[in-house]
């Protein structure tokens, strides 16, 4: 068993801090800035960032399996190629932001829109690849179920800072201050990993190539990883729909002004925070399963809440994001934790732990996409179009954002809870 201090655990914990610093801008900055900067069309914004993502989502189980062999060699030869990942990372979000440093001020938009699809693409891959290498470093670390949990909560809890960072960041200080603070918090999370706690790896007979089909299959093969990864992806949906509708619901169901979403978010990642240390005493006393019931249940009765929600109940609203997010704790922690405790058993697929989370962030990265592509089409044909403020098209919406997601969090919570024979080992 190992206990590690506080002092490792920020180390480790550490590098996911500027990760989720350049999610957020990715995913929700980039497009406007661009569109804005450059005169591009969102079709054309769109289009190659349906292009980066579909080959990034791709290649996730590929880099898995790279980081695995990797790690066969050594830890200290993965650690190298992370430098090498947080440098181009670092070469490409800056081209995002600013190609024209590359191209010159006078440049076609065929030139511009090359560029710029080179530094998505690498941005993205270098981003999956450093996460996967973070979560396949810690599976890989030697403790006991609540050493685990600490692990996983110092990690997504300095995620969450980096994302108030990133929300923060731009308003106050301009686009440069984002990507000069998001380079030097990478290059500092790079130092921290270098002296951070590392894994004994297990014993692999280095001449047995490790072949790509061998590693890409092997997670599919384990019952225990498949249902596990069921419950997370139900649960993952169930918590991304109120996020794809939250400007929806309240525009038109709260009829609050849109300004008013970074209250909103500010509460809900700011609860988030604040609860990790609350679960982890719950699952020190009370299991990782149990815990993770608990938040989805108490997920399900705020959405409830929400659902008799109306025109100006902008406290009451609040409160349901700072439940929400008090709820979200759990699902940062006890999925992680889950993996990570079947990954350190004495099993073959120890040595698979990157094709696992390589599996795993395919999985995250379609939770996202399944919630658009299942609650934006369900409230259309229910009748709901944005600006509508009709009483049958604000009742769909109030069911497409609250009650879908508790139904497939009971869901979720039914499969967990009838999943102890295969789920129980995880907790060891």
């Amino acid at each position: 068993m190992s206990n590690y201090a506080r002092r490792d655990l920020a180390l480790l914990g550490f590098p996911a801090l500027p990760l989720a610093f350049v999610a957020l801008p990715l995913y929700v900055m980039w497009p406007h800035y661009f569109a804005n900067r450059f005169g591009v069309s969102l079709g054309l914004i769109g289009g190659l960032l349906l292009l980066s993502r579909v080959l990034d989502a791709l290649l996730d189980p590929v880099l898995g399996h790279w980081t695995d062999k990797l790690m066969q060699r050594s830890s200290l030869t993965l650690l190298r190629r992370t430098w090498l990942a947080a440098l181009l990372l670092s070469i490409g979000f800056l081209l995002l932001f600013f190609p024209h440093w590359v191209t010159g001020p006078s440049v076609t938009i065929d030139l511009l829109l090359g560029c710029v699809l080179l530094a998505l693409v690498l941005s993205y891959l270098c981003y999956s690849f450093l996460n996967i290498a973070l979560q396949a470093w810690g599976a890989q670390l030697s403790g006991d179920m609540s050493t685990r949990s600490r692990l996983v909560s110092w990690r997504e809890g300095l995620g969450l800072c980096g994302v108030i960072l990133a929300s923060l960041v731009p308003g106050l200080w301009g686009m440069e201050a984002l990507v000069a603070g998001f380079v030097v918090l990478l290059g500092l999370s790079m130092l921290a990993w270098w002296f951070a706690p590392r894994p004994q790896l297990p014993a692999v007979d280095t001449t047995v190539r490790l072949s790509l089909g061998s590693s890409l299959r092997m997670p599919w093969m384990d019952a225990h990883f498949r249902r596990l990864l069921l419950v997370f992806m139900v649960n993952g949906i169930a918590s991304a729909i109120p996020a794809t509708l939250m400007l929806f619901f309240v525009e038109d169901r709260l009829q609050l002004p849109q300004t008013m979403q970074s209250q909103f978010l500010g509460a809900y990642f700011l609860a988030a925070a604040i609860s990790l240390p609350l679960w982890l005493t719950c699952i020190s006393r009370f299991g990782l399963r149990i815990s993770w019931l608990a938040g989805m249940l108490l997920t399900v009765g705020v959405f409830i809440w929400a659902l008799g929600l109306g025109a100006g109940d902008e406290i009451a609203y609040t409160v349901v994001c700072l439940l929400s997010g008090l709820a979200l704790g759990a699902d940062l922690i006890a999925p992680g934790a889950l993996l990570n405790g079947w990954l350190q058993s004495p099993h073959p697929h120890n040595a698979h732990s990157g094709a696992y989370f390589g599996w795993w962030q395919v999985a995250t990265k379609l939770n996202l996409a399944l919630a658009a592509g299942i609650s934006l089409p369900l409230l259309q044909w229910l009748g709901y179009s944005s600006g509508a403020r009709d009483a049958p098209a604000l009742l769909a919406l109030s069911w497409a954002y609250a009650l879908v997601p508790c139904l497939l969090k009971l869901l979720a919570g039914l499969l967990l809870y009838t999943s102890t024979a295969l789920l129980q080992p995880m907790e060891k």
